[in-house]
């Protein structure tokens, strides 16, 4: 019997974890190095014709039965490693989204350098083989994607995927920001001039992440925020805070007259006098079709000379009365000018101001490395979590050097499943488990974390999937003492009494949960442990020669559900089954296997020790009833004995392949094992598997009638969801909800959209022995006894049965009630609250918000008019 020692543990799993993302990182720098050089030694043509594999014309022919333009013969081989897509692991393919010319001179000269990238590509691969996705995004639309795949368009034929807009490029090409949102309201903004301007606050609310700040602003005769909880306040952009402002930017209305100074001045206002935020870029956002006023004491007054507020303008329509005017606030203000005149122009025009925050670090050449929240693999479709490493690019030639030009970024993918692999549950215990949190709060992974939800049959991500907080799964950390801790990096130990749930939810257990966390050097990431006093603080070994283990693997009916050595990084390999894998790598026969140590030698320990059991088995006569005699254990084995033929069982679906709830897998015990281990020994377990009953009325899911009156032998407990999915009215006023931080989802009539629930679980009260009782109903009564059945989960219930009840007592639920915030002025400054509050987090440690060579647009020299007066502009006007 060996004691655990958590501490040492979750030190070696991050270490592990550290070198694992390490290696990444080390290939994401390859890749950069070699991009920056291929450009160095690259001269821009403007008339270079060049072919490339375009992902989306590859392996397609015209009517003539020739290969289309940019299209060519391209070998495509399923490979398991990627999720089981066709794939070139020899080649890259380029990527352009549909509003981007694919034959453009910027795309075909980036294209054309990046080649260079292939030979890194394949080299990356050969010496890190668990390596997924590689790529390089450009500035200027074209995504390179390695291994090479065919890409399959939306249904409307449009390929809307655009690598700039992608999490991982916009954290790597900026650094973290504070931004403003201020939007004309005015009478003159209607009819597509208000469309237009809200797909542009909608995409700039899209370039932020959970690392920025924001908030928005509307004006016209009065300033007006969006959201009148955020007033005076920058709010995290996380996706909840996002999608709650494009929920209420869609309900802006026009009318008055435009008052840019008001509004200008409340947003410099929030940025000069709130504390808190990203501490690093700072920048408003003015969207407007015109600006008349004097606004240049706003600018002397707040933020000249140091000009540390950046100002970006975005003039709206097809008129260009006020143009002169809109790019002078920006050209004086650091910022950067654009018009839009279309829905079309907006994507692009909008990506110009990621490029000017870029500069100070493009010029100070500082490849800062960044790492992404979880999201989901929108690349092979898949629904993983992953995170990506990346990196920018930047241009070393030394005529650009002052310009700061971004070439793009570079980043490669690690699926969170992969990383969890170094923290296995068989080293943890029945109810012990690892997880890891970012710097934000946020959790990476969870096994409580539940990203997905049903819509109909399809399987699709909830809204807010990636900005679940720590403290909404381990909600027992009332006092957010774990979470604190963890964000701010630290390393220690905290011990907690939780109610945990197994069975999906459907059962609580109260345990004594120890917890140890540290940080993982190198990335924004913390790692937690967890072991359950009483399970997983000690781990049974012993020593069994490989030829007794070899041998009793190879002679008993065994499930092998876990993954005991690494068969998908070598192709010689993919074809074994776990079994083979094993059996071939104790043996000598492929030595070069990667295999688990530790836990095969617990696993032919155990199967060594429990060989007799198929013997004994067999011997014993078993009553009629009996189907399966199983037993699994610590290690992840499981032997079973089938007495009745598949034609004749009842549970036909209890333990088979599919039955994944009861068998052992990578980061799961099936659901008797851990309700089993719940009881004391010596103490019988009776479960009755939910998916076996088939409309049985013995399921402990569907709880009697009448049981409201017998309710006095359990304790009930409330539970709490806070990643649930309820439905909405979808004719209900927004004004009800205002404060609704969903995006909605519609399935057959039904609006689904995260919120928070409430449901009952109920425990049975060990001492309770017996009991007796009389129920009045009406005319009559009905006596009952409840006696429990010694060393056993199951009570024995004796009902009078002429007396009917269900008029009395309604059913007892365990439907999920929402947990409603708004129903009060109280409550709703209560879930206000809970929305702007700023949770500790940790800041990333670098910010590029300053360079004294960097500049924007052209200096400029204007004299501005409007209809109303003339504005001599000052001949020092600077630019950014």
């Amino acid at each position: 019997m060996e004691e655990v020692n958590g501490m040492e543990l979750v030190k070696k799993f991050a270490e592990e974890m550290e070198n694992m993302l390490g290696r990444k990182m080390k290939s994401v720098k390859r890749m950069a190095e070699a991009a920056e050089d291929a450009d160095f030694y690259h001269e821009y043509n403007a008339t270079l014709e060049f072919d490339y594999y375009n992902s989306m014309m590859i392996n397609t022919v015209d009517e003539d039965g020739n290969n289309v333009e940019l299209g060519g013969e391209f070998a495509l081989e399923e490979n398991e490693h990627f999720n089981n897509l066709p794939v070139n692991t020899q080649q890259s393919v380029i990527q352009v989204p549909t509003n981007v010319y694919n034959k453009d001179p910027d795309i075909l000269n980036g294209v054309y350098m990046s080649e260079a990238l292939n030979e890194v590509f394949v080299s990356n691969f050969d010496k890190d083989p668990t390596l997924t996705w590689q790529y390089f995004g450009s500035s200027t639309g074209f995504f390179r994607l390695y291994p090479g795949i065919q890409w399959t368009p939306d249904e409307n034929g449009v390929v809307t995927f655009d690598a700039r807009n992608r999490n991982w490029y916009i954290q790597a090409a900026t650094s973290p920001k504070d931004i403003i949102i201020v939007v004309d309201t005015s009478g003159s903004m209607k009819g597509l001039r208000l469309t237009i301007a809200k797909h542009t606050i909608n995409t700039i609310l899209d370039t932020l992440g959970e690392n920025d700040f924001v908030n928005v602003i509307a004006y016209s005769d009065y300033v007006q925020y969006v959201e009148p909880c955020f007033k005076g306040t920058l709010v995290q952009a996380d996706l909840d805070n996002r999608e709650h402002f494009k929920l209420l930017v869609e309900g802006l209305h026009v009318k008055g007259e435009g008052k840019v100074k008001k509004a200008m001045k409340e947003a410099f206002r929030i940025l000069n006098e709130v504390r808190g935020g990203s501490l690093c870029n700072q920048a408003i956002m003015l969207i407007t079709d015109g600006a008349m006023e004097d606004f240049q004491q706003v600018f002397e007054e707040f933020n000249w000379p140091e000009r540390r507020v950046r100002v970006f303008t975005y003039l709206i329509g097809r008129e260009l009365t006020f143009a002169d005017n809109v790019k002078w606030i920006a050209c004086n203000n650091k910022g950067y000018y654009t018009h839009i005149s279309t829905l079309a122009d907006v994507q692009e025009n909008v990506m110009e101001y990621l490029h000017v925050l870029s500069r100070p670090m493009v010029i100070n050449h500082d490849h800062d490395i960044i790492w992404t929240e979880a999201y989901m693999d929108s690349v092979a479709q898949s629904l993983l979590l992953m995170t990506s490493v990346a990196m920018p690019v930047f241009s070393k030639k030394e005529e650009t050097l002052s310009h700061g030009i971004l070439l793009g970024v570079v980043g490669t993918d690690v699926p969170l499943k992969e990383l969890m692999r170094l923290a296995p549950r068989y080293k943890l215990g029945v109810h012990g488990y690892a997880f890891l949190n970012t710097n934000n709060g946020y959790i990476l992974s969870h096994p409580d974390l539940r990203p997905l939800y049903k819509e109909g049959k399809k399987l699709k991500p909830k809204p807010n999937y990636n900005s679940v907080d720590l403290s909404e799964v381990e909600w027992e950390d009332t006092e957010d003492t774990l979470r604190t801790a963890m964000v701010k990096g630290e390393t220690g130990t905290l011990s907690l009494d939780v109610r945990a749930t197994v069975d999906k939810g459907r059962r609580v257990v109260f345990l004594k949960n120890e917890y140890f966390y540290t940080t993982i050097n190198e990335t924004p990431f913390s790692l937690g442990l967890v072991l359950t006093r009483g399970h997983g603080k000690f781990i049974f070994t012993g020593n069994i020669s490989v030829e007794e283990g070899v041998s009793s693997l190879l002679s008993a009916v065994l499930i092998f559900s876990r993954t005991y050595c690494e068969t998908d990084i070598d192709p010689h390999h993919r074809k074994l089954t776990q079994l083979q894998a094993v059996v071939r790598y104790l043996t000598g026969k492929e030595p070069d296997l990667q295999c688990d140590e530790v836990l095969l030698r617990q696993t032919l320990f155990d199967a060594v020790v429990t060989a007799p059991m198929e013997a004994y088995w067999t011997a014993i006569l078993i009553d009629d009833g009996v189907e399966t005699a199983f037993m699994g254990s610590r290690s992840g084995l499981m032997r079973m004995f089938r007495y009745v033929g598949a034609e004749k069982r009842a549970a036909k679906k209890f333990l088979s392949a599919s039955d994944k709830d009861n068998l052992f897998t990578l980061d799961h015990f099936p659901v008797w094992y851990r309700r089993a281990a719940e009881n004391r020994p010596g103490r019988f377990l009776y479960y009755v598997p939910k998916e076996d009953m088939r409309g049985k009325h013995l399921t402990y899911t569907h709880t009697s009638q009448h049981l409201a009156a017998y309710i006095n032998a359990y304790k009930q407990i409330s539970l709490y969801d806070y990643q649930a999915m309820c439905k909405v009215n979808p004719h209900s006023a927004s004004s009800a909800r205002p404060l609704l931080s969903v995006s909605s989802k519609k399935s057959k009539g039904d609006i689904l959209q995260p919120c928070d629930t409430e449901y009952p679980s109920f425990v049975y009260e060990p001492s309770i022995k017996e009991t007796n009782s009389v129920i009045k109903c009406g005319r009559c009564q009905k006596v009952f006894v409840i006696q429990q059945i010694p060393d056993s989960n199951l009570l024995l219930m004796v009902v009078q049965a002429d007396c009917d009840c269900s008029r009395q007592y309604s059913p007892i639920t365990m439907e999920p009630r929402e947990v409603k915030y708004i129903l009060s002025t109280l409550k709703y400054l209560m879930k206000c609250d809970r929305m702007k509050s700023q949770k500790i987090r940790r800041r990333p440690e670098s910010c590029h918000a300053y360079h004294p060579q960097h500049p924007s647009q052209p200096r400029v020299s204007l004299v501005l008019y409007s209809s109303t007066r003339a504005t001599k502009i000052p001949q020092q006007a600077k630019t950014s």
